[in-house]
């Protein structure tokens, strides 16, 4: 009698300890989210940020409300140390609280006008060579992997390789002119040319 109490109390227990959430029940487990990735506005963020990175334009207009923030805080910091020494030297009590350094505000100041000035020179560099590429080969050339996509103002191949000849030509006689002008000013003779069949 004793035996069989003990059993079924045994039993009982092991019943209440396996449930659902056992190891060896079936319950549902968790699996590992994989991660998520950059869609919709946030990767429409970021190519926007690298596009303002590298084109001067968009940095430049970024630049200027920090540069309009940091000049008015420039001109607030020089008024309050105006006062501060004023006080001072009147014999009064200058204000207790903290005062910004006028040469880190003028720093900052600096900082952003030379960030400026670096965007409008490639600005303006980018613009000059979009000019010269326009004005020495203004029209296109067509490829031979597209023959469908050729347009009536492209220029054929064998004109352009005229076109990049005299371009070459061009670069060498600017660069014997350079030669010749540093020889002059230093007083060297240049060396004799030589051909095939040898000093002329």
């Amino acid at each position: 009698m004793a035996a069989s109490q003990q059993q079924a109390s045994a039993a009982s227990s092991a019943t209440s300890v396996s449930g659902p959430g056992s190891a060896g029940g079936s319950g549902p487990q968790q699996q590992p989210q994989p991660p998520t990735q950059l869609v919709g506005p946030a990767q429409s963020g970021l190519l926007q940020q690298q596009q303002q990175d590298f084109d001067p334009v968009q940095r430049y207009k970024m630049l200027i409300p920090q540069l309009k923030e940091s000049l008015q805080t420039l001109m607030k910091v020089a008024a309050q140390n105006l006062i501060q020494n004023t006080n001072i030297d009147n014999g009064q009590k200058s204000s207790d609280g903290p005062i910004q350094r006028f040469d880190k505000c003028l720093e900052e100041f600096y900082a952003l006008c030379d960030q400026l000035e670096l965007c409008l020179r490639l600005a303006h560099e980018c613009l000059s060579q979009s000019c010269d590429s326009a004005k020495h080969s203004p029209t296109l050339v067509p490829t031979a992997t597209k023959p469908d996509a050729v347009q009536p103002d492209s220029l054929p191949y064998p004109q352009y390789l005229a076109v990049i000849k005299a371009q070459i030509a061009c670069a060498k006689d600017i660069h014997t002119a350079l030669l010749d002008c540093a020889n002059k000013v230093t007083g060297k003779t240049p060396a004799p040319p030589t051909g095939p069949g040898g000093a002329l």
